[in-house]
């Protein structure tokens, strides 16, 4: 929710403190950074405490920061709470992930991370609308309400039994398995998606306005389309229990290299719209069997699930950030279809090999786990 809530309160901050677009983009972007900073502490700290004491510190971490958020004045303090905002965030992900997983069976595992996913994005949808109501309200009485609500998730937290940490396998054995080619195929199978993903939410809503498309009509169509997905991720996890990591992963690369060259071709704001929910079906095929295979190759290698769900949380932001800033960049200096054609070729490339090297992959998860590009 945090990640998304500071949008509808930019142009507030940017007028009562005089900020440049820079600035404006730095408290923007200061959630992110704080998340990328916070994945590899968090994740060591999950090998060294354990899963429910990193919850509890990211928690911890996201209620002190609305609070500061609540009351601040000061730009350096906003950037400072909106940090640690996302370095709680990054605490809270892995280790709840990590936690969640090491509760679910085997055969249930994409379709567990698959609803995740979905609590994600409803996150995000709500992040907005939490917003919105800070600048009716103010700050104050909506922050300070979410400082106490994650108060009380950190007693829940600490009031939940959890197992004991795993030990720590040692950085020889962490380097070995990072560069080893399954989880560095699970890796790239994240980042892709979060590349479209990434250029979607820059590209999209712009071509909508270009189109005639009001403010409330361009939230009304990202709205119904995340909900689309949100929806449907669980189900994709489940597809993937049954037929394997790599049967979806198939459809979702080839339809989202489609998805890439139909966008930028519409001229209305209906069709784009359509293609719009479709391409965040083709993403949901994508990213939860690809999530899943990263989790079931890093645990076939030996490792804690802590580092799966670390690599996951690095390949969606960088994932975003590639096809958000390059993406937006190189349809500066060239044309959207310039842009999303790039990324469906990289998508319809990946989709080939998964065909011609991964024939070998069977139903079960392990023998999906497997692959290797």
């Amino acid at each position: 929710m945090f990640f998304s809530a500071i949008t509808p309160l930019l142009p507030e901050y940017a007028e009562e403190l005089n900020l440049s677009k820079t600035a404006a983009g730095v408290l923007s972007a200061a959630y992110g950074a704080g998340t990328l900073l916070g994945t590899f502490p968090g994740a060591y700290l999950v090998a060294r405490v354990g899963m429910r004491l990193v919850v509890l510190l990211g928690m911890v971490l996201v209620a002190a920061s609305c609070l500061v958020f609540a009351f601040a004045e000061s730009i350096l303090l906003l950037d400072a709470a909106r940090f640690l905002q996302g370095m709680g965030g990054a605490f809270a992900w892995i280790g709840g992930l990590t936690w969640l997983i090491s509760e679910t069976p085997a055969d249930r595992k994409g379709e567990v991370i698959g609803s995740a996913l979905a609590a994600a994005i409803f996150g995000i949808l709500m992040g907005p609308v939490l917003g919105a109501l800070a600048t009716v309200t103010g700050p104050e009485p909506v922050f300070a309400s979410a400082a106490v609500f994650g108060t009380a998730m950190a007693v829940w937290t600490y009031l939940t039994p959890a197992a004991d940490p795993t030990p720590y396998p040692g950085w020889r054995r962490l380097r070995t398995t990072i560069a080893s080619a399954p989880v560095l195929s699970g890796f790239w199978l994240v980042l892709l998606p979060a590349m479209f993903s990434g250029a979607i939410w820059v590209l999209v809503p712009l071509r909508l306005d270009e189109l005639g498309a009001s403010g409330i009509a361009v939230g009304a169509v990202f709205l119904i389309s995340a909900l689309i997905e949100g929806t449907a991720s669980p189900t994709f996890g489940r597809i993937s229990d049954r037929r394997g990591r790599i049967w979806p992963i198939r459809i979702g690369l080839f339809a989202a290299a489609v998805m890439c060259f139909g966008l930028p071709v519409p001229e209305t704001v209906f069709l784009v719209g359509a293609l719009l929910a479709v391409a965040e079906l083709t993403l949901g095929f994508c990213w939860t069997p690809a999530m899943a295979l990263l989790s079931d190759n890093v645990e076939r290698a030996g490792v804690a699930q802590w580092l799966a769900f670390a690599l996951t949380n690095l390949a969606w932001a960088g994932g975003n950030v590639i096809g958000g800033s390059g993406g937006g960049a190189l349809a500066d200096a060239t044309s959207d279809a310039v842009a999303f054609g790039l990324i469906g070729l990289l998508l319809a490339l990946t989709g080939l090999v998964v065909v011609t090297r991964g024939r070998e992959a069977a139903v079960p998860a392990p023998a999906v786990a497997e692959w290797r590009p």
